[in-house]
Protein backbone atom coordinates (compact mmCIF):
# COMPACT_ATOMS: atom_id res chain seq x y z
CA UNK A 1 0.00 0.00 0.00
CA UNK A 2 1.15 3.45 -0.87
CA UNK A 3 2.30 5.76 2.00
CA UNK A 4 0.68 8.98 0.09
CA UNK A 5 -2.35 8.20 2.41
CA UNK A 6 -4.61 9.09 -0.85
CA UNK A 7 -3.56 12.69 -0.77
CA UNK A 8 -2.16 14.12 -3.92
CA UNK A 9 0.28 17.19 -4.04
CA UNK A 10 -1.42 20.29 -4.99
CA UNK A 11 -1.13 21.29 -8.86
CA UNK A 12 1.97 22.89 -9.93
CA UNK A 13 0.75 26.67 -11.69
CA UNK A 14 3.70 28.16 -13.42
CA UNK A 15 1.96 32.08 -13.26
CA UNK A 16 1.31 31.98 -8.95
CA UNK A 17 5.06 29.99 -8.97
CA UNK A 18 6.73 32.89 -11.31
CA UNK A 19 4.64 35.77 -8.59
CA UNK A 20 6.65 33.88 -5.70
CA UNK A 21 9.77 34.09 -7.33
CA UNK A 22 9.97 37.17 -8.67
CA UNK A 23 9.92 38.45 -4.47
CA UNK A 24 12.05 36.36 -3.75
CA UNK A 25 14.22 37.40 -6.22
CA UNK A 26 13.75 41.33 -4.94
CA UNK A 27 13.83 40.09 -1.29
CA UNK A 28 17.73 39.32 -2.49
CA UNK A 29 18.61 41.93 -3.33
CA UNK A 30 18.00 42.41 -6.98
CA UNK A 31 16.13 44.84 -9.13
CA UNK A 32 13.55 44.10 -11.71
CA UNK A 33 13.37 45.04 -15.24
CA UNK A 34 11.42 43.44 -18.12
CA UNK A 35 11.62 39.73 -16.07
CA UNK A 36 15.29 40.33 -15.70
CA UNK A 37 16.66 40.91 -12.26
CA UNK A 38 20.03 42.74 -11.83
CA UNK A 39 22.39 43.95 -8.90
CA UNK A 40 24.72 46.97 -9.36
CA UNK A 41 23.83 47.57 -13.09
CA UNK A 42 24.82 43.77 -14.01
CA UNK A 43 22.56 40.76 -15.07
CA UNK A 44 21.63 37.98 -12.42
CA UNK A 45 18.80 36.41 -13.51
CA UNK A 46 15.73 35.82 -15.51
CA UNK A 47 12.20 34.33 -15.19
CA UNK A 48 9.57 34.32 -17.16
CA UNK A 49 6.42 31.31 -17.93
CA UNK A 50 6.45 30.24 -21.91
CA UNK A 51 4.16 27.83 -23.09
CA UNK A 52 2.58 26.85 -19.81
CA UNK A 53 6.24 26.39 -18.55
CA UNK A 54 8.31 28.31 -16.04
CA UNK A 55 11.68 29.08 -17.32
CA UNK A 56 14.50 30.51 -14.96
CA UNK A 57 17.94 31.35 -15.82
CA UNK A 58 21.15 32.52 -13.38
CA UNK A 59 24.53 33.80 -15.13
CA UNK A 60 27.67 32.16 -14.77
CA UNK A 61 29.24 35.46 -13.91
CA UNK A 62 27.97 38.83 -13.24
CA UNK A 63 28.87 40.47 -16.53
CA UNK A 64 27.88 43.86 -17.86
CA UNK A 65 28.08 42.13 -21.61
CA UNK A 66 27.04 38.87 -23.01
CA UNK A 67 26.50 36.93 -19.82
CA UNK A 68 26.51 33.33 -20.13
CA UNK A 69 23.35 31.72 -18.72
CA UNK A 70 22.92 28.47 -16.83
CA UNK A 71 18.86 27.87 -17.65
CA UNK A 72 16.69 25.46 -15.67
CA UNK A 73 12.62 24.51 -16.33
CA UNK A 74 11.61 24.94 -13.25
CA UNK A 75 8.64 22.20 -12.65
CA UNK A 76 7.74 22.31 -9.00
CA UNK A 77 7.54 24.34 -5.59
CA UNK A 78 10.55 22.61 -4.51
CA UNK A 79 12.46 23.65 -8.27
CA UNK A 80 11.58 27.15 -7.07
CA UNK A 81 13.34 26.93 -4.05
CA UNK A 82 16.20 25.22 -5.17
CA UNK A 83 16.87 28.00 -7.61
CA UNK A 84 16.37 30.24 -5.37
CA UNK A 85 18.36 29.09 -2.68
CA UNK A 86 21.39 28.53 -5.21
CA UNK A 87 21.09 31.79 -6.58
CA UNK A 88 21.71 33.06 -3.06
CA UNK A 89 24.68 31.02 -2.15
CA UNK A 90 25.91 31.92 -5.68
CA UNK A 91 25.04 36.00 -4.82
CA UNK A 92 27.54 35.09 -1.40
CA UNK A 93 30.07 34.22 -3.53
CA UNK A 94 30.27 36.81 -5.51
CA UNK A 95 30.17 39.13 -3.05
CA UNK A 96 32.90 37.77 -1.23
CA UNK A 97 34.69 38.35 -4.48
CA UNK A 98 33.95 41.67 -4.73
CA UNK A 99 34.94 42.66 -0.94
Amino acid sequence: MPEDFGMALPQFKPDEALLKLRCDLRDLGLTEREGRFERRGSLIARAAVDAGTLRAARVKRPARTSPEWIEKVLRSSADVRDFVADLKRQLALWSDRDD
